[in-house]
């Protein structure tokens, strides 16, 4: 699995959602608008069935997989199981998944599950993740979505933004690529200071992608 440059001439994506999707459409919207994209999303894994973002890979034909605990555990299993069990469980499937669609990438778009396992050395250097805040400040378990955002204005931060980075072992503590910074408002709250940067993770993931395409690519 591990190369240090790729043969093809596009990165092919497998993108990891569990919620809307706006970072996904944004790849898509990206690709779609190039004579020549050095990447194309093959694959787009949820890990709820109701994701929003299942629908924009219809849209798209774009072949759709759920790794939520019930899918891969089964029903009984899945309750008795422990965090760590049903982590390393997501995971393993994510990785049979990546391998049976030759995907290159892996990108982390709102997937609410840390992965672990078998997949962190496979894929070493070809996982990223987008985080809503300035790493590494408000990173690690329990930091994503309006809890980054609520911690940020409790903490009486001047600047918030968001970070695209490699995903190694840990969590949040991977290697930055792009960052992307707004001014944190007096009256601000967790709404207003996530609209504001939601644009700003569009592009710091397609400027990611195509630091990461030259990378491997050459």
């Amino acid at each position: 699995m591990k190369r240090e440059k790729m043969q093809n001439k596009e990165l092919r994506l497998a993108v990891l959602v569990s919620g809307g999707g706006t970072n996904l459409q944004a790849i898509i919207d990206s690709e779609r608008a190039r004579e020549k994209s050095p990447f194309r999303v093959s694959l787009v894994i949820s890990s709820t069935k109701d994701a929003y973002a299942l629908e924009r890979a219809r849209r798209f034909a774009i072949q759709s997989e759920i790794t939520s605990p019930v899918s891969v555990l089964g029903s009984e299993k899945a309750k008795t199981a422990t965090m760590e069990e049903k982590r390393l469980a997501l995971s393993n499937a994510v990785f049979e998944l990546c391998k049976k669609n030759d995907i290159d990438l892996i990108v982390l778009a709102g997937f609410l599950t840390v992965l672990t396992g078998p997949i962190i050395k496979a894929y070493e250097n070809r996982i990223i993740n987008m985080h809503p805040a300035l790493l590494p400040k408000f990173g690690g378990v329990g930091m994503w979505g309006h809890h980054v955002h609520e911690a940020v204005l409790a903490s009486g931060e001047t600047e918030s933004g968001c970070t695209v980075h490699l995903v190694d072992s840990g969590c949040d503590t991977g290697e930055i690529l792009v960052q992307k910074k707004v001014p944190v408002l007096q009256d601000d709250t967790a709404e207003t200071l996530y609209k504001r940067i939601a644009p700003l993770e569009h592009e710091a993931m397609i400027e990611a992608l195509e630091m990461l395409a030259e990378r491997l690519l050459g």
